[in-house]
């Protein structure tokens, strides 16, 4: 035995004073079938290869916003107030949620359709069940907050997506390759584009305490906005510096379709309608002006 070696054995005290004993436990790993949700979501992905992401990360003071959604009971949620603000930058500037079709012509819709995530229970774990919320650009807060929590409590029977997530997905699931292919045909579909939406809220901040930013792989979607965290910084308020509410988004947008500068002019109508509520207050905010094209 050489000098100062330790001879104590796993769970055996180390030396005489007493000293906690080392931490046992069973290793190992588990092999089991890839789940068939997640093919769902690699195949999205890979058929989001085809984007050229654009990225901005701003932070937002809603202090405003959120005294507003508190004051009605239930509380709205801010995931819908995000979509409803989110909606009407989209309607104000088209071309950040463009798209080709396959004649290469650009694609631009009159209406806004958002799809956002909401985590649902499945025979394969927790998934991030896609709903569509139509027309974010016209509806107020409150409907889109009451539409969420509907599908959030019956999924199965209310979205076309929880009731194929439950039938079909499973089975198609194991057809090799058959994802992949069909997110390859849908990416430039105008008919499936009408139908799944061309926007995409991502609220990942409602898993974790304080401020922080995200950013989500590109998928179908042509403008994705990633909503992070919540948390008390300084802002300067007038002449004073105030603890303010200030909210972490991630706003993508693909290259392929629009440039800097109208990306840049939609990310500061969103950020000024996020910042005075004004889907919450419409009559205490005046009217943006029109946008360039």
């Amino acid at each position: 035995m050489c000098p100062g070696e330790d001879t104590s054995r796993a769970g055996e005290p180390r030396g005489d004073h007493g000293a906690d004993p080392v931490p046992v436990r069973a290793r190992g790993i588990t092999v089991g079938p890839f789940p068939s949700s997640r093919r769902l979501v690699t195949a999205a992905v890979r058929a989001g290869r085809r984007i050229v992401p654009m990225h901005g990360l701003f932070e937002v003071d809603i202090t405003t916003a959120r005294r507003l959604l508190a004051e009605d009971t239930p509380p709205l949620s801010l995931t819908a107030f995000v979509i409803a603000s989110l909606g009407r930058a989209a309607a104000a500037f088209p071309q950040v949620h463009a798209y080709r079709d396959w004649r290469g012509r650009l694609v631009e819709h009159r209406h806004v359709d958002v799809q956002t995530l909401i985590e649902v229970p499945t025979d394969q774990g927790p998934f991030g069940l896609v709903h569509v919320v139509r027309d974010a650009d016209i509806r107020g807060v409150a409907d889109i907050s009451a539409e969420l929590r509907t599908v959030k409590a019956d999924p199965d029977t209310t979205t076309t997506t929880g009731r194929m997530l439950t039938t079909v997905a499973p089975a198609a699931g194991r057809v090799p390759g058959l994802y992949r292919a069909m997110f390859a045909a849908m990416s430039r579909s105008r008919r499936v584009h009408l139908a799944t939406g061309t926007v995409q809220v991502t609220a990942v901040g409602m898993f974790a305490e304080g401020g922080g930013f995200a950013i989500a792989p590109p998928t179908l979607a042509s403008l994705v906005v990633v909503v992070g965290g919540v948390s008390k910084r300084p802002q300067v308020v007038g002449d004073r510096i105030e603890a303010r509410d200030v909210l972490d988004l991630t706003v993508t947008i693909d290259h392929n379709v629009v440039d800097g500068a109208p990306a840049t002019r939609f990310a500061a109508e969103l950020r000024h309608l996020l910042h005075t509520a004004a889907v919450l207050a419409p009559d205490h905010v005046p009217p943006a002006s029109a946008p360039p094209r």
